[in-house]
Order: C-alpha cells, then sequence, then structure tokens
C-alpha cells in the first residue's frame, strides 16, 4: 500500500473515498474500483474498527486522519491529494457499498462528453427500495438545492460524483465537521454559479440489508443543507428567476 500522496500522469482520473469506520465493505468496495481505474485514495477518517488494515496490500494510497474530520474534511483532502498529482477529475464514492463503482466507466463517459460538467450518478433505478424516510428528506433536499442553483438537479444528495478538475480549482466552500453533509449540497449551488454544468447518469439504489447504519442523519443533517441553501436564497432576493426554472423543470 501506499503512504502519501502518488505520482500520477496526465490525463488520469482519481477516486476518492472518505472512509470512516468502514472495516466490512472497504476493501470490497476498493477492489471494485481499482478493477475500473488504477488511482484511488482512500481517506481513513479517524476510524477505530480496522478500517485501514482491511485495505493492506492493496495498491492504492492511505490517507489517515488522527482524528474524525467528517466526510467534507475528508473528501477535501483526498481531492486535493489527486489534484496535486495531476488527477484531471476526481470521482468520489462511499466505502459502505452502496455506490457501485461498476458504474464509474459511465460518470466517465459523461464527462468526455460535457468535460466541464459535474455528473451526478443518481440513485434513480429501483428508487423505491430506499427507505421512506431517506427518500422524502432527499426530495425535500433536491428541491431546495435546485431552486439556489437556479436550475432541476436529480439526486442531490447522491456522493458518487465526478469533479472536473477546472471546478475543484475555482470552486471551494467550507467543510468543517459541522458541515459534513452539507458541503455536497453547497459544491452543486456554487458550481451552478460558478458556471458549471451538471449532468447525471442513472444507478440503482442499493440499500443492503446488512448495511450498517447511515453516518447521514436525515432530520439534522437535512435540516443543517436547508439552512444553508436558505441563507443563499436570502442573499439573493428568494432568487424568483430559479425558483421558476426548477417549477418549469428546466
Amino acid at each position: 500500500m501506499r503512504q502519501g500522496e502518488a505520482v500520477a500522469t496526465p490525463s488520469t482520473i482519481a477516486v476518492v473515498i472518505p472512509a470512516y469506520n468502514e472495516a466490512r465493505t472497504i476493501r470490497q468496495v476498493a477492489e471494485q474500483v481499482l478493477a475500473q481505474l488504477p488511482q484511488l485514495y482512500v481517506v481513513d477518517d479517524g476510524s477505530n474498527d480496522g478500517t485501514a488494515a482491511a485495505l493492506r496490500g492493496l495498491p492504492l494510497t492511505l490517507i489517515r486522519n488522527d482524528t474524525n474530520l467528517g466526510k467534507a474534511g475528508s473528501l477535501v483532502r483526498g481531492m486535493a491529494q489527486a489534484l496535486a498529482a495531476g488527477a484531471e477529475a476526481v470521482i468520489t464514492l462511499d466505502g459502505d457499498g452502496q455506490h457501485p463503482p461498476a458504474a464509474i466507466p459511465q460518470l466517465i463517459a459523461c464527462h468526455r462528453q460535457q468535460p466541464e460538467a459535474l455528473v451526478i450518478a443518481a440513485r434513480m433505478v429501483n428508487r423505491a427500495h430506499a427507505p421512506k424516510a431517506r427518500r422524502i428528506a432527499n426530495e425535500v433536499a433536491d428541491f431546495w438545492i435546485s431552486w439556489a442553483a437556479g436550475r432541476r438537479l436529480t439526486d442531490t444528495q447522491s456522493g458518487f460524483r465526478l469533479y472536473p478538475a477546472a471546478l475543484l480549482a475555482r470552486v471551494a466552500v467550507r467543510h468543517d465537521r459541522a458541515r459534513s453533509f452539507v458541503f455536497e449540497s453547497e459544491m452543486l449551488i456554487e458550481a451552478a454559479r460558478a458556471g458549471f454544468g451538471n449532468a447525471w447518469v442513472a444507478i440503482e439504489s442499493i440499500y443492503p440489508p446488512t448495511a450498517r447504519a447511515s453516518h447521514f442523519r436525515p432530520v439534522l443533517d437535512i435540516s443543517r443543507i436547508v439552512w444553508m441553501v436558505a441563507g443563499k436564497l436570502f442573499a439573493r432576493g428568494f432568487y424568483p428567476q430559479g425558483l421558476w426554472r426548477v417549477v418549469r423543470g428546466r
């Protein structure tokens, strides 16, 4: 296992996985990613269950957080190393097995067609299988974030995405621990405001019955997201043009 930064070749697409106590699933996810792309960064976010040990022997870059920084802080740290190594784009996905690495080629194909777009792997296939509370929370977040972004967005809470390097170099948002699940939503809004496009590819909704409890807290984290969005809307006079575009489905 490589420790620290890896040397990437030009036109590399890297994958970043933030991982907090994912010992049960992280090795399988990492192996599936490596079958698609060779440049993988796993950020162990202060795990205490042997997450890092589960990755022993795999050809990836392991980044260790001494303390738990939260998902946002881990994403930013992994993205920074990938960009420093020359990545043209960064794909992010979770380590709990809910995001199928086999869909990575779909994101890359979409990126090739729209190089400046933030691409979301939207969980639209078998979406009814998602837990009802999560599904409702996601739909609420989709509406608010789309309004603030001024465009209809699909599955804003999916962490399976492709970020162009140009977007990451230009758009920066807060990533402290309290913003762990706000960061990705705010990136969608700020990417739109900075003039970057948005695209999505459909993937299956996967919620394994044996999966660990989600770190996402629907009430608290959606409340934080809505509060962030409300602040942005207030600053723009509640952005009626954005609301009109969303209502019209544009």
